[in-house]
């Protein structure tokens, strides 16, 4: 019985921080990038072959009350099977349907002690980040260069705003968790080492190291370690 009252508290705990964190996101001066619904809902039907900004309708004959509530993020992730230290549980249209047309995914992350977040963006949006557990630094960068970061720890929220390249690693002891809220169902998630040596088909090594000021061996190189 303890042990069950325990487990209670626990999730009901999970759930008040996920609902402050998604009042908090909204309160921020931000505003959602996706079209906004026309009809209460749009659950969508990820098994259509309709193509449109977003996903098709799922006849409403066919929604039931579990389109609405999803558990994927009460669950730590894997961290041990990249080389960034990093597990990400996506809470977006493909794995919660019911946020079709309503501008909103929440993801989880789970930093492992020294692991990052690598260089990405978010091309369709901005980015709330609430810290749940850890100590972690988080920082993006404006077009003019200039970096904005900041060590964060359990209870504080940042903003990333729409598109501009950012980072976080986990400076402290032990794993850290994070709720990261995106104001679209489908945010996009372009990551910058990746784009650049991991593409297919590749980014010729010449251009690369005119752009980066170095020979193109290093290129090469680098490349080797994305499976290029």
């Amino acid at each position: 019985m303890a042990a069950t009252k325990s487990s209670i508290k626990t999730a009901t705990s999970f759930f008040l921080v996920l609902y402050s964190t998604i009042m908090l996101f909204f309160a921020l001066p931000c505003f959602s990038s996706d079209p906004d619904p026309l009809q209460d809902f749009c659950v969508a039907d990820l098994s259509s072959t309709t193509n449109v900004n977003g996903y098709s309708c799922k006849p409403a004959s066919k929604v039931t009350s579990s389109d609405f509530f999803y558990s994927g993020l009460m669950n730590e992730t894997s961290i041990t099977n990249n080389p960034f230290g990093l597990g990400v549980t996506p809470g977006d249209v493909t794995t919660f349907p019911g946020l079709n047309t309503q501008g909103l995914s929440i993801n989880r992350l789970d930093l492992a002690p020294g692991g990052i977040v690598p260089l990405h963006s978010h091309p369709r949006a901005s980015e709330a980040n609430y810290i749940v557990k850890g100590e972690v630094i988080f920082g993006f960068i404006t077009t003019n260069n200039v970096v904005y970061s900041k060590l964060m720890k359990a209870g504080e929220l940042n903003i990333i705003p729409r598109g501009l390249v950012h980072f976080a690693k986990n400076v402290g002891q032990e794993k850290a968790f994070i709720l990261a809220i995106l104001n679209s169902q489908l945010p996009g998630f372009a990551t910058v080492p990746l784009n650049l040596f991991s593409s297919s088909p590749t980014i010729p090594n010449d251009i690369l190291a005119k752009n980066f000021q170095v020979n193109e061996s290093v290129m090469a190189s680098i490349k080797s370690k994305f499976g290029n």
